[in-house]
C-alpha cells in the first residue's frame, strides 16, 4: 500500500528558492511593525529569526503565511508571487505553518486528529460516506495516520484525546498535522515555547530528522539560544522591525549590535535555554562615597 508519505519522499523537489521576501514593509497606523525587511530561505535550509519581543519576527512570519497584508514589498514562494494570496491558498504553493498555541480538537484521539489533518489529500465525499464506500480510503488514511505518529514518537499518545496531553505533545501532534500536508518550506514560530527541558532537547533531533526524510526547507522563531544555533544554517536578527544582522549562527550572536540589542553582555546570556526574551538587568550604580 502507497501512503501520502511515501509520495512526499518520491515527489520531485521545486527548484526554485523556497522563499524570498523582498523589502517587506508593514504599517500599523503609526507604527512600523516590520520596515524594508529582505530575507531569503535556501532549498532544504533552516533558517533562524531572533530578536526580542516586539521585533516583528512574527508579524514577518504572518505575512509569509497570509494573515498580515503588507503595507509593500513582495513575497514569492517557489518562483510564485503569493503577495496577496490568501492564507488558505498557500499551502498549495508548498507552505506549511504551526503557530504558537497548538488549536487541535480536544475532544479527537491523536489518530483522529491526524486523519482529520489528512482530509486534504484524501477527502470523504458526503455520498461515500453516507453509503459506507468511504472505507477504502479510510483504511488508507489509517495507514498514514499511524505511519506519522511512529514518525513522530508518538505511539503512546495515539489514543489519547488531544485535550488530555502536554503542551509539549500537543505541538508534536500539531507538527504531525503540519506534515501531512506533504508542505515544502515549514514556518515555525517558537515550537518551544512553554514546554519542558527535556522536551525541547528532544525536538532538534526529531526536527532534524524530518527534514532529512521529507526535504522540506524551515523558517524558525526561536528564543532558545543554543537550539536555534544547532538548527540554523543563518540567522536573521531582527531589532524594531528590522534586520540587524544576517549570516552563520556563530557569526551573528557575536554581533555586537545583536548583543546590545537582544543577548546581553554575559555568556549565560547567550547560551540560555530558558526562553528569557530580554536582555539581563544592569546593575545599579554605586553610590558615590560622601
Amino acid at each position: 500500500m502507497t501512503s501520502l508519505l511515501d509520495e512526499t519522499l518520491a515527489a520531485d523537489r521545486p527548484t526554485e528558492l523556497p522563499l524570498v521576501v523582498e523589502l517587506l514593509t508593514v504599517r500599523f497606523g503609526g507604527v512600523h511593525a516590520v520596515e524594508s525587511v529582505s530575507l531569503e530561505v535556501g532549498a532544504g535550509e533552516t533558517v533562524g529569526l531572533i530578536g526580542s519581543n516586539g521585533a516583528g519576527k512574527t508579524t514577518l512570519m504572518d505575512c509569509v503565511s497570509g494573515y498580515v497584508r503588507p503595507t509593500s514589498g513582495t513575497i514569492t514562494l517557489f518562483g510564485t508571487d503569493v503577495t496577496r494570496l490568501a492564507p488558505d491558498l498557500r499551502p498549495y504553493v508548498g507552505l506549511g505553518r504551526s503557530f504558537q498555541d497548538a488549536r487541535l480538537y480536544p475532544g479527537l484521539t491523536v489518530l483522529e486528529t491526524l486523519m482529520v489533518a489528512l482530509e486534504r489529500h484524501a477527502p470523504t465525499g458526503l455520498l461515500a460516506g453516507l453509503f459506507g464506500l468511504a472505507v477504502p480510503n479510510e483504511r488508507a488514511k489509517r495507514h498514514t495516520a499511524d505511519e506519522l505518529v511512529e514518525l513522530m514518537g508518538l505511539q503512546a499518545f495515539a489514543e489519547k484525546r488531544a485535550g488530555e496531553l502536554s503542551t509539549g505533545t500537543r505541538r508534536i501532534v500539531d507538527l504531525a498535522c503540519i506534515v501531512a500536508q506533504q508542505p515544502k518550506l515549514l514556518l515555525l514560530d517558537e515550537p518551544t515555547a512553554g514546554i519542558a527541558q527535556r522536551e525541547t532537547e528532544a525536538f532538534g533531533p526529531m526536527l532534524q530528522r524530518l527534514k532529512e526524510m521529507l526535504g522540506f526547507a524551515v523558517l524558525l522563531i526561536e528564543h532558545d539560544m543554543p537550539l536555534v544555533t544547532s538548527l540554523a544554517d543563518r540567522l536573521y536578527a531582527m531589532e524594531s522591525g528590522r534586520v540587524i544582522a544576517e549570516g552563520r549562527p556563530g557569526d551573528v550572536i557575536k554581533d555586537p549590535r545583536v548583543v546590545a540589542s537582544y543577548l546581553g553582555t554575559t555568556d549565560a546570556a547567550i547560551q540560555r535555554s530558558d526562553h528569557a526574551t530580554a536582555p539581563p538587568k544592569r546593575r545599579a550604580p554605586r553610590k558615590k562615597s560622601a
